[in-house]
């Protein structure tokens, strides 16, 4: 691997793949059809390189322990040196603000909160547990949110409906998936809720969240900012995070199953999403 496959590395392509796309959701629920193509261009663009930059830092800090378990990623295989890693960083995330000052200024500071989170995670709190967990998941949530903010729409409901709902899902696959690693986490002096209080305790946490989540996608029926023909996309996914949390309490012995169960729950939330979305297009 030569010195420009091993930046190009640190960025994880797929995931602030990802996270644009959740940008690009964020625009169709607030819009009900895709944006222009400058404001999609933007609002994708403006997050890729945002999370990008906050991966790059990740690895960045976690050099020493990447020695360890990761010794293949640039920095410890020498591919790429620290500083390197942090000059991509900081230009990844001078792009990424110059992209959302284009936008709006209530964007760039979006971008900037984001980025705030990141380091912050990165530099302090991968291994505080609870804490975050929280910083994770509300940076899920802002990204469907920003997507609103990227159309001109910050106070769109359907936007902040999913937005909360996606960070909630987030938040609880999240403590889900801690109690699945305790080994792993014990070994890096990881300060999870499963550690500190036991799997049992952190996947009741983590079922309590879901089945929360099942109540709030009441709201929007509730309120009448949604037909009753938007019950099928939403009733995809209760059914599947309901089915699976159930699931999920009884593997606290079986890592593995555990991960599908949690895995579900993530396929069965996406699939509603994009079920939701494309009646979204087709009827607004």
């Amino acid at each position: 691997m030569n010195k420009t496959q091993g930046l190009i590395s640190l960025l994880r392509f797929e995931l602030p793949f990802s996270a644009g796309v959740c940008v690009v959701m964020g625009q169709i629920l607030a819009l009900g059809m895709f944006a222009s193509v400058p404001e999609t261009i933007l609002g994708f663009f403006s997050v890729f390189f945002i999370s990008a930059s906050i991966l790059v830092l990740n690895d960045y800090f976690d050099v020493e322990t990447d020695k360890i378990n990761t010794p293949d990623r640039p920095i410890p295989s020498n591919i790429v040196t620290p500083s390197e890693a942090l000059l991509l960083s900081i230009g990844l995330m001078f792009f990424g603000f110059i992209l959302s000052y284009l936008i709006s200024p209530i964007a760039l500071l979006f971008t900037i909160i984001l980025s705030i989170i990141g380091f912050l995670y990165n530099k302090e709190y991968k291994q505080s547990g609870l804490p975050g967990n929280l910083m994770v998941s509300f940076s899920v949530g802002m990204t469907f949110i920003y997507g609103g903010v990227s159309v001109g729409l910050f106070f769109n409901n359907i936007v902040w409906f999913f937005g909360i709902i996606a960070a909630l899902i987030d938040f609880g696959e999240e403590i889900a998936a801690d109690s699945m690693d305790v080994e792993g986490d014990l070994l890096i002096n990881s300060n999870s809720l499963a550690i500190k209080y036991g799997k049992q305790v952190a996947l009741q946490l983590s079922s309590y969240i879901f089945f929360f989540v099942i109540l709030l996608t009441s709201i929007p029926f509730i309120l009448n900012w949604l037909p009753a023909v938007y019950l099928v996309p939403i009733a995809i996914m209760d059914i599947s995070i309901a089915y699976s949390s159930l699931r999920l309490l009884k593997s606290s012995n079986n890592e593995d199953e555990g991960r599908k169960y949690i895995r579900w729950i993530y396929l069965g939330s996406t699939l509603g999403l994009l079920v939701f979305i494309l009646m979204r297009l087709l009827y607004v």
